[in-house]
């Protein structure tokens, strides 16, 4: 299942395109597991189907609020603006998603950066921090975390990441504001001159969406299934009914995007039951056993496959080995080498998150000339691949 998520894009994109064919190969793939846990084992489908609409409904719930949400403006756009735009994400990525984050922020940063003629690695660090580092710091922030929520994780306990995310965060931001020194000095003298011609202030339309997601926040935090799920259902129905269509037009705002993570992750749930049973009895035999280990094949994984339940499958294997029983029976250690490295290197590559290929395909749209699959890992190899080096002597040694 996560190869053809990894691989099929690659192979035969336009067929991929279609959600209805993303559903057909959850179905093959995820039906066999159906027919035999239904038989033997019925309760794991339960406990695995409860899971399954518990993330959905979050992810959908946030979704549609933050896409309610249009902030429109086009600041001067100085290595200073560029830094504050990313810093701001960081932040909000841990509360109203990487997807809300990215697809909030994503065009305003364009809007402040049509003059300038070298916009690229504004972009590639966009990536690198709103659509997957940042959102680093509660259960809300990305997929993988949530996951371990509804696994047992207390949602306070991401909180305590905050030093892997503070320097990460600060480490990008500070070479992204020296390297957008460089390429703002670089510019043309006309792009710099309509740049501080065409400035306006920022505005935000749809306000009270903000407030849903704030509301979302606590339902997450204080109330269990169904009273949570049910909250935030309604939060969202309540987002579509008083948000005017425009300001969800101006953002672009379509269904497929939820759709197509409902599709496939319907079949990563099922497919995901077995191996995860396998990793807890057996999970010692693989040699996995310490945090820097955990951390750099979560991470390296998570580069290329979805780091959902790839955060999952190293979980299971923690919880396999033995180990001390601290918290949903593995180290705080091993939990968070593995949460920093599902998070954080799935900005390696385009598929590593959701998100990342959604912000380039909209940056493209607004005329960005992109890096190409390969490209782009240029810039990651380079950027992040230290970083990683860094955080693996300081915090899991």
């Amino acid at each position: 299942m996560l190869l053809a998520i990894a691989l099929l894009p690659l192979w035969i994109p336009h067929w991929w395109e279609s959600n209805r064919h993303k559903l057909a190969v959850s179905l093959l793939l995820g039906l066999p597991i159906l027919a035999l846990y239904a038989a033997r084992r019925p309760g794991a489908l339960l406990s695995t189907a409860e899971d399954y609409v518990s993330f959905i409904v979050l992810l959908a719930g946030l979704f549609v609020i933050s896409g309610g949400i249009l902030l429109r403006g086009d600041l001067a756009a100085t290595p200073r603006t560029n830094t504050a735009f990313l810093a701001l994400g960081a932040v909000l990525a841990s509360f109203v998603g990487t997807t809300g984050a990215s697809m909030l922020l994503i065009r305003p940063i364009l809007q402040t950066n049509r003059e300038r003629t070298r916009v690229r690695h504004t972009i590639v660090f966009f990536i690198f921090l709103v659509s997957n580092i940042g959102g680093m710091l509660t259960p809300l922030g990305d997929p993988p975390l949530f996951l371990g929520y509804l696994q047992g994780v207390p949602f306070t306990w991401t909180f305590q990441l905050w030093t892997h995310w503070g320097l990460q965060v600060v480490a990008l931001l500070a070479l992204y504001f020296v390297w957008d020194r460089r390429e703002y000095s670089r510019e043309p003298i006309a792009a710099l001159r309509r740049d501080r011609a065409q400035i306006e202030p920022l505005r935000v339309q749809g306000a009270p969406n903000i407030l849903a997601l704030g509301l979302v926040v606590v339902a997450v935090a204080l109330l269990h299934a169904p009273w949570r799920e049910a909250a935030i259902v309604a939060l969202g129905a309540l987002s579509l009914w008083r948000t005017p269509p425009t300001i969800r037009r101006a953002n672009g705002f379509t269904t497929y995007p939820i759709v197509e993570v409902a599709m496939l992750f319907a079949g990563i749930f099922l497919t995901m039951i077995p191996a995860l049973e396998l990793l807890r009895m057996r999970g010692g035999e693989l040699g996995v056993r310490e945090p820097w280990h955990f951390f750099w094949a979560a991470g390296i994984l998570s580069s290329f496959l979805d780091n959902a339940p790839t955060y999952l499958t190293f979980l299971a294997l923690g919880q396999g080995l033995g180990l001390a029983r601290e918290v949903v029976d593995v180290p705080h250690t091993i939990l968070a080498a593995i949460s920093v490295g599902a998070v954080s290197m799935g900005a390696n590559s385009y598929i590593g998150n959701a998100p990342n290929f959604m912000v380039k395909s909209i940056a493209e749209q607004q005329g960005v000339k992109m890096p190409s699959f390969f490209g782009y890992m240029v810039y990651s190899g380079a950027v992040l691949v230290p970083l990683f080096v860094v955080v693996t002597v300081v915090f899991f040694f």
